[in-house]
């Protein structure tokens, strides 16, 4: 059995330009972000931009909001029959409060300045609510916190917010990497959506690093390279390897391939009778030298098992052992002491702390190795050690003062890494390593995992991405139901068979 990638958005007649940008220049002290950059999007056209971490995209999209104010060139909206054409921006975050409701996010900007004693309507508020969700399928229930709604369910709500109000479809709506906490069903909704507002005559830029999805969803790809726009093409024209090649400036041979067999060492981690969170009993074993991936569906229990092992997450083992020693009362502090790091799939929130800088950042795991024997802190020995790592991991721009959400997306995962592999850890547990980051980081951090398998370490690669696991590991389990249900090597190993195992439907006479 085959799997067939997801129809491409059928070709459209683009109507008249909503946007139009010219020769946008944007420097910072000694960098130019954006150089000459132009481009336009016609009514009922999905323009995506894509690029490097680095590339210009997130500068191209403050300059457009009104964050940055350009060095140079022109943006103009174009009006139609006395209609103003507005952009609304929704940025990955998504920009929700997840305590309140829908109809409260919904209403949010309404209420500011609102009398406490002109209270809004409830069921006029309910009712409208609904009736904007519903414009991109089925409705759900908006009186919930938003926190507990699914991630395209939270989309449907800032795309809805941001279109309340229109008063005319010809609009332009930019969309700032709006799949990264989507899983595949649920981009499905999302990309229906957006559909459905671009046949009603809205234009739509689609900024994304998801080459596959951006091949399925643009009407017309445009690819920035350090700040300048290297190629505008109809998506019609183009397919990932093309892509690929203007992306990162080189020509690409082979897409992804295996890795090659790595020999493997002694036992590092062996557990009996996991279980927490999704998990229902797992058996695992991993050796020194070698990359273990771990595969399987939204809620498979694949992304709970690196923080189970960690400890940060609660979880029991009928039977628990690090380097051959029993390890029954798992906990962060003490993983960290034995010799165990976990890059978390979420780095904003539990693989960092953003307002810390560069240096504050990796060094945090071990302070010991940097303190006198007063107990203060060498800070002449921690800025060596960040410089260092900065210089390993290729980090841009060099900077260890500079504050780490400052850093692009792709940066920031180099220094999460930069901080865990820093003491050269026994057991490395990854939860989505390369999420939200582009193919040149990407590669930089397969390099940091291969290395670090080479230098003895057992790494564990969990993973919602197929071709990662096939690129990157020696072996890959497969979970569903919490339980291992298979487990690939070899000639055995391809995206095919972790898909359609994944799903619960894969046998070898299908294969």
């Amino acid at each position: 059995m085959t799997i067939e990638s997801p129809p491409r958005r059928e070709a459209t007649s683009p109507g008249s330009p909503l946007v139009t940008i010219e020769g946008i220049v944007k420097d910072f002290p000694g960098n130019r972000a954006l150089d000459d950059v132009s481009l336009s999007v016609h009514s009922g056209e999905v323009v995506a931009v894509v690029g490097h971490n680095g590339s210009g995209k997130s500068t191209l999209v403050k300059i457009l909001a009104g964050v940055y104010t350009s060095d140079g060139g022109t943006v103009e909206l174009s009006g139609d029959d006395g209609q103003q054409t507005g952009l609304h921006i929704i940025h990955q975050d998504l920009g929700l409060a997840s305590e309140l409701n829908g109809i409260e996010n919904l209403g949010i900007v309404k209420y500011h300045g609102a009398s406490a004693f002109a209270p809004f309507k409830r069921k006029q508020e309910r009712e409208h609510a609904i009736e904007l969700i519903s414009r991109f399928g089925d409705p759900f229930d908006v009186e919930v916190p938003i926190g507990t709604l699914a991630p395209a369910q939270r989309s449907i709500i800032a795309i809805a917010r941001a279109l309340d109000g229109w008063e005319h479809p010809r609009n332009v709506l930019i969309l700032d990497e709006p799949t990264e906490a989507l899983h595949a069903s649920e981009v499905r909704v999302l990309f229906d959506a957006v559909k459905k507002l671009a046949a009603e005559g809205a234009g739509v830029i689609f900024i994304s690093h998801r080459l596959d999805e951006v091949l399925e969803i643009a009407d017309r790809v445009i690819i920035l390279r350090d700040g300048r726009k290297v190629a505008d093409e109809l998506s019609s024209t183009l397919d990932h390897d093309k892509l690929v090649s203007y992306v990162t400036g080189v020509p690409i041979g082979v897409a992804e391939v295996g890795s090659s067999r790595r020999p493997r060492g002694e036992v590092a981690l062996q557990v009996e009778g996991l279980v927490g969170g999704a998990l229902d009993g797992i058996d695992l074993t991993l050796y020194a030298g070698e990359v273990v991936g771990v595969a399987g569906v939204l809620g498979s229990g694949r992304e709970a098992l690196p923080a189970c092992l960690f400890g940060a997450t609660p979880a029991t083992a009928t039977a628990f052992t690090l380097d051959g020693k029993r390890y029954e009362n798992r906990a962060p502090r003490e993983s960290i002491r034995r010799g165990m790091a976990f890059v978390p799939g979420d780095r904003a929130k539990f693989g960092s702390v953003r307002p810390l800088t560069a240096r504050e950042n990796v060094t945090l795991p071990e302070l010991k190795s940097l303190t006198t024997r007063f107990g203060a802190l060498n800070l002449t020995e921690e800025r060596a050690v960040t410089a260092d790592l900065i210089d390993r991991y290729g980090v841009k721009p060099p900077r260890a003062e500079q504050v780490f959400s400052q850093f692009s997306g792709g940066n920031q995962q180099k220094l999460v890494f930069a901080k865990w592999l820093r003491n050269r850890p026994t057991v490395i547990l990854l939860e989505e390593p390369t999420q939200g980051v582009d193919i040149g980081a990407k590669q930089a951090l397969y390099d940091a995992i291969d290395e670090a398998a080479s230098t003895g370490a057992a790494v564990l690669v969990c993973s919602s991405e197929a071709k990662e696991l096939v690129r990157v590991c020696d072996r890959v389990l497969v979970l569903r139901n919490g339980r291992i249900s298979a487990e690939f090597s070899g000639d055995q190993l391809t995206e095919t068979r972790l898909v359609m195992e994944g799903y619960g439907f894969a046998n070898e006479g299908e294969l």
